[in-house]
């Protein structure tokens, strides 16, 4: 029996999932959490073979538990199911060595088929997404850049991104100018909007 865990914060699309792999005789949803700081804790104690992770969840993102879980539970298997389907999502997942990748408007049949393919050690993803983020160019901004800009599209000022980061404003503001000019925006807004739209944020 295959034991997965569900890290979604949408209760109906969290029990649509419970139910939907209910219905197969080899698998059993042994846990089910709606924050990313519950992912690893909750994973080591139901001892889940596979968890199926939403991106955008409160806490820890994702893709940061689905990196935890790599490193500190190597025997858990990583399967991120999101409506994020872009290329540059795609890269920073696999960068987190996620097992697989699957789009939530994927025909039903295919969650089941990912999840016991990532138990057998493939690699799940979306050929056609695959294909994209192969074409499409690498991030330019350095992880710091990245936190910056994160941080200020959360909409945090700059003297507050400055305490979070532990950085001076001047340098915050340094780091947003580079962005802007790496990104060939018009200012931050864009360089957030061209940041989202490439799935590096």
């Amino acid at each position: 029996m295959i034991k997965v865990l569900i890290a979604e914060d949408m209760h109906i699309v969290r029990g649509a999932l419970v139910a939907l792999l209910g219905l197969e005789p080899d698998i059993d949803v042994v846990a089910q959490v709606a924050s990313g700081n519950d992912i690893l804790p909750m994973a080591r104690s139901a001892g889940a073979d596979v968890a199926v992770i939403d991106i955008d969840l409160p806490g820890k993102d994702g893709l940061t538990a689905a990196g935890e879980l790599h490193e500190q539970l190597p025997g858990c298997r990583t399967l991120i199911l999101t409506s994020l389907g872009r290329p540059g999502t795609l890269r920073r997942a696999l960068a987190a060595k996620v097992s697989g990748f699957l789009l939530k408007d994927a025909p039903p049949d295919q969650l089941a088929n990912a999840v016991r393919g990532v138990v057998a050690g493939r690699r799940m993803v979306d050929g056609d997404l695959a294909l994209a983020a192969w074409d499409t160019q690498d991030c330019p901004l350095t992880p710091r850049e990245i936190d910056v800009l994160r941080l200020t599209a959360e909409g945090y000022r700059t003297v507050e991104v400055a305490a979070r980061l532990y950085l001076s404003a001047g340098t915050v503001r340094n780091y947003l100018t580079t962005v802007v000019t790496k990104l060939n925006a018009r200012n931050r807004v864009d360089a957030i909007r061209i940041a989202k739209e490439s799935g590096w944020l």
